[in-house]
């Protein structure tokens, strides 16, 4: 039997909730090994995969080792971590990674006041400012692309938004959903000091040892990831057959081609389309949104398989 294919997922918390319920929406449900509890997993009607529950962080890790083939975390820590290819961006776990100062710096609001700042202090006191993070590889990425030196980080291990208060660093870079917390440490981020707009992704890890039988694996969990995404997306327009002509005369207009018996549209464009149908005297329409669109191509692991070749 060969190796299976590795697929990491979040072992905690709302990120794993939103995974499991992301999957079982697919018609991939999580079976959990050893109970409720359990780090291993498989998926329904997915054979070749074996699913193992691990930390957000950790997965990133995992990745970039290539002790996973695929795993599902933030785009901050995949940023951050190196190593993996995001693949599908999946819409939950939203968050920002940005850069705080104190509330009482009023006249802080903006990258280029951290810069005249940073100078300020390390000519007064020949120290550079703090700056408390997890997040190095970006910040230092960040600070330069504003020209900003005159400062030094001070890694963070643990609740990097206290740093300030405790008199450890005077900026902090950190991930925020609200900013609720930032908040309740007299925190709020700088008006352009966000550094990422972070979401949860399916990636591929680049280091992983991909064989045939992983790439074919993966490819039948993509397309039908893929064709559940065109379902949430789309709307199935059906009619009469004796209209046909009238419907492909105003369905070119908005560059769309009909199906045998019917058309797939955006749903953002359901009101327009059928009310140009309506004005064409085309009627009824019905409109019903399909569970999965597969299609010839999928996108997703035509591009891994790309990066594996290379």
């Amino acid at each position: 039997m060969s190796d299976p294919l590795i697929l990491a997922l979040p072992s905690k918390g709302r990120l794993k909730d939103q995974t499991a319920a992301w999957l079982a929406d697919s018609g991939l449900e999580l079976r959990l090994g050893g109970g409720a509890r359990g780090y291993s997993a498989s998926l329904a009607s997915l054979d070749g995969l074996e699913a193992r529950l691990i930390s957000a962080a950790d997965i990133a890790l995992a990745l970039k080792s290539g002790e996973a083939h695929l795993g599902v975390t933030g785009a901050d820590l995949l940023g951050e971590t190196g190593g993996a290819e995001p693949l599908l961006a999946l819409a939950f776990g939203r968050a920002d990674l940005v850069v705080a100062a104190p509330r009482s710096w009023i006249d802080v609001e903006t990258m280029a006041d951290v810069a005249d700042v940073a100078h300020d202090v390390l000519a007064r006191t020949g120290r550079r400012l703090r700056v408390a993070t997890k997040y190095t590889t970006q910040t230092r990425a960040f600070f330069a692309s504003h020209g900003i030196a005159d400062y030094r980080i001070v890694e963070s291990s643990g609740a990097t938004e206290g740093a300030p208060a405790a008199g450890t660093a005077e900026l902090v870079v950190d991930i925020t959903t609200t900013g609720a917390t930032l908040a309740a440490n007299g925190l709020r981020a700088l008006a352009d000091g966000v550094i990422l707009k972070s979401q949860a992704h399916l990636a591929a890890s680049l280091t992983a040892p991909w064989t045939a039988a992983h790439l074919a694996c993966a490819r039948r969990l993509l397309a039908g990831l893929e064709a559940r995404a065109r379902g949430h997306a789309a709307t199935q327009l059906a009619w009469f057959a004796d209209q046909a002509r009238a419907v492909e005369t105003v369905l070119k207009r908005f560059e769309h081609r009909p199906l045998a018996s019917g058309a797939l549209i955006a749903r953002a464009d359901v009101r327009t389309i059928t009310e140009a149908l309506a004005a064409a005297g085309v009627g009824p329409v019905a409109a019903s949104h399909p569970t999965y669109v597969f299609d010839s191509a999928c996108v997703a692991a035509d591009r891994l398989e790309a990066l594996v070749k290379r």
